[in-house]
């Protein structure tokens, strides 16, 4: 059968994959333009476990509210090239998936890869899809459901690199975008100070006084120099006690009590926090592309 312009055309409008790769694609399965989806998705499949070990540390925080506010995702992507990440197939990929866990309320990577995407597939085999697109790993990392029945969620993306979701006990959206904006910039480890772990407190008791020591005070100065210290420790990382970003004269728990609102929660998520990205040699990753072994 011969193979036309028109056909290729077809296949990657279908496929979303290069003119050559379709007419290959194409001729191999002597026009058969079901057989070559098939077989490229196959393809698709093979590629993606190869890629898979490859480390994806760049990509994308999305997130999604509820119309009621009620209810707010955030979840993160990831590719191996910043580049890749403002792909605009990419993007929409974001944006699809993040649809469907607030449709489904599923925080479970696992459970999620088997939800519908669209058009028959789940997001595991739009997932291969877009690898096969884009040639690169990718990875749907992890995704959080926040919730407050009676108050609100709001959120706040810095880029696309830093995503915050807060639910406040009251208040309106904008209050808790005020609330999470901060929360993206400062960076606050626990809601309230009783949150903090003991062992922590422990730790850094222990640092502050080993510290103190070395000046040479008295025990008794040296008890009220650490009690101090801790207290300051914990304003810092405390986000009700932490200056609001846009006025430092009012806390974080001033602000919201403002609105007769408490903070329930936060959710910060970072791209590519926690992975370990492996130093590449470009001239050697080069060399392997030339030889088709990448």
């Amino acid at each position: 059968m011969a193979i036309t312009a028109a056909l290729v055309k077809e296949l990657r409008d279908r496929t979303g994959l290069g003119m050559m790769e379709c007419k290959k694609a194409l001729v191999a399965t002597d026009g058969d333009i079901e057989k070559a989806i098939d077989d490229m998705r196959k393809s698709g499949q093979a590629k993606a476990a190869k890629k898979a070990s490859r480390t994806a540390a760049e990509g994308a925080v999305v997130t999604k509210i509820s119309e009621d506010g009620k209810v707010a995702i955030i979840l993160e992507v990831n590719s191996e090239t910043d580049f890749s990440s403002r792909h605009d197939d990419f993007k929409s990929f974001c944006d699809k998936v993040a649809a469907c866990v607030l449709a489904n309320k599923e925080s479970d990577v696992e459970k999620l890869k088997e939800l519908e995407f669209e058009g028959g597939l789940t997001v595991e085999a739009a997932r291969l899809a877009l690898v096969q697109t884009i040639g690169e790993n990718i990875q749907v990392r992890r995704a959080s459901v926040v919730e407050s029945a009676d108050g609100i969620v709001g959120g706040y993306i810095h880029g696309v690199k830093i995503g915050v979701l807060v639910a406040l006990s009251a208040g309106d959206a904008d209050l808790a975008k005020d609330v999470a904006m901060h929360v993206a910039a400062a960076n606050p480890q626990v809601v309230n100070s009783d949150q903090v772990d003991q062992t922590i407190l422990d730790k850094e008791k222990e640092i502050f006084t080993a510290q103190a020591k070395d000046s040479g005070k008295p025990d008794e100065i040296i008890e009220k120099m650490v009690v101090g210290r801790i207290k300051k420790f914990l304003k810092e990382i405390t986000l009700v006690d932490q200056p609001f970003i846009k006025d430092p004269d009012v806390t974080i728990g001033a602000l919201v009590k403002k609105s007769s609102a408490d903070v329930l929660s936060f959710t910060r998520y970072e791209v590519g926090e926690g992975i370990e990205v492996e130093v590449v040699d470009f001239a050697a990753e080069v060399a392997a592309q030339a030889r088709g072994e990448a």
